[in-house]
């Protein structure tokens, strides 16, 4: 115990820390409060060192500690990172890339007062949901729409507008789970909806919702499961047969997309998705859809159909809580233009230009990734080896994309540590690790990445 005392009076106290002038120094780009926590949780640390090892390290490394810490604190927590997983709408690395006019957009409303709720022709107040109406309208052929913050919320005020109090015929194979273990079901009951599910998991027919409508029956709901399958002994309710009951007893039908998909993906050789101008055309009365995935824009959810029931939405007490801001409004504008041609769309929009970049292309890309990698020095393998891609976000769950990956070896460290190391770099690089290797797929690269993804591989492989 008294040897224990001795190392513990060995530690600097805060304030000869802060004298050391590489500290001191600090003090000129850090606030002092971080400083004197990166100090402090440092000395805890080394105390809980001491009790299970018996030593302390000299001055010398204690202050390169502070130092790394402090350069640690002092960069933002929400950063950007280099995707190296050819997950293309990946949940926990922010999904959907914007394109260049959409980050331009946003940068242009965020840096200086808009016309956010502005009538520049009438000189008076005037709607956010103005700004795009117009246009989701234009290329859904809707007659209405709105934007809230996402697509749950988009569903959350749809029933409770529509809904409330009252049954909400489902199929029981339709209650999905969405990310962050949130569940469809768990969503339509905070709206005040009474959930009335029918069918089996794989199996649900007309008659089922049919024998369910009595006189408290709100809406008819279709969940697209756009983040799983059933396949094999199923059958499914048509959203045609769901809109001849709907028009039989006079109920609304509302059908949750949730990734949605504004143009046919069978064109860029994907499995086809239903579309929302399908939907509309089906006779649908409201379509809710995601801004972040299968769209390519920021987190929104879309609301689009009927007037009427738009309008009555619009007018819920709920709209304020889940409207949207001025940059998540200008970054939907610029990405929903590109729609208006696809030539356009296809060059500026990342998730649709990643989503059908063919193999061959991403072979190219990369060898020359490997090639640049092979030239690094230190004892390290790379190859170029064929793969798959997925789409990601709880999109097109059963596609996967012909892809090419590369794959680095080293001798002095394992896969798994080789990958922590990554994403410790500036910018951090996550990548796949597989069968003991460290795997890059090109797919999901940004311009300028494979010089960024050379440095940080020759500060982790070197040392």
């Amino acid at each position: 115990m008294t040897d224990k005392q001795e190392l513990f009076r060995r530690l600097p106290a805060v304030h000869q820390l802060l004298q050391q002038p590489q500290v001191e120094k600090q003090l000129q780009t850090a606030p002092r409060h971080l400083v004197v926590e990166a100090i402090r949780e440092v000395l805890d640390q080394l105390r809980q060192e001491i009790q299970q090892t018996a030593s302390v390290p000299d001055d010398e490394v204690i202050t390169g500690r502070v130092l790394q810490l402090i350069e640690t604190k002092k960069k933002p927590r929400l950063r950007r990172v280099i995707n190296g997983t050819g997950v293309v709408l990946h949940t926990n690395l922010g999904r959907a890339i914007l394109s260049q006019a959409a980050v331009d957009a946003v940068v242009k409303v965020a840096g200086g007062y808009s016309n956010l709720e502005y009538d520049l022709e009438e000189g008076k107040r005037g709607s956010r949901h103005s700004h795009i109406e117009e246009l989701v309208c234009q290329i859904t052929r809707a007659p209405a729409a709105m934007v809230v913050n996402n697509n749950a919320a988009a569903v959350l005020i749809v029933l409770s507008a529509l809904a409330k109090d009252r049954e909400v015929i489902v199929s029981r194979g339709e209650l999905v789970e969405i990310g962050g273990s949130f569940r469809v079901p768990e969503v339509m009951s905070q709206s005040g909806a009474i959930l009335r599910e029918v069918g089996t998991t794989n199996k649900t027919y007309a008659r089922d919702y049919e024998q369910a409508i009595n006189e408290n029956t709100g809406v008819l709901l279709k969940v697209h499961t756009s983040n799983y399958r059933v396949v094999g002994f199923t059958h499914e309710t048509t959203r045609e047969e769901l809109v001849a009951l709907g028009r039989k007893y006079s109920l609304p039908v509302i059908e949750d997309l949730g990734s949605g998909s504004l143009i046919d993906l069978a064109e860029l050789g994907l499995p086809g998705e239903p579309t929302v101008q399908q939907c509309l055309n089906a006779g649908v009365d409201i379509v809710t859809f995601s801004g972040d995935k299968l769209l390519g824009g920021t987190q929104a959810g879309f609301i689009v159909g009927k007037r009427e029931l738009v309008e009555r939405i619009k007018s819920h007490p709920l709209a304020r809580a889940i409207r949207v801001d001025k940059m998540t409004i200008a970054g939907l504008e610029a990405t929903l233009r590109a729609y208006l041609d696809k030539e356009q769309l296809l060059q500026e929009n990342p998730t649709m230009r990643m989503l059908s970049e063919p193999a061959e292309v991403l072979k190219k890309r990369a060898e020359h990734l490997a090639a640049l990698l092979s030239a690094l020095p230190g004892a390290h393998r790379v190859a170029t080896v064929p793969g798959k891609s997925k789409p990601g976000g709880g999109a097109l769950p059963t596609t996967e994309l012909d892809t090419w990956l590369v794959e680095i070896q080293s001798e002095q460290i394992s896969a798994e540590n080789l990958a922590a190391s990554l994403r410790k770099t500036d910018p951090p690089v996550i990548v796949r690790v597989q069968e003991g290797k460290v795997m890059i797929d090109p797919r999901t690269l940004l311009p300028g990445d494979e010089k960024l993804l050379v440095k940080v591989f020759h500060e982790v492989l070197t040392g």
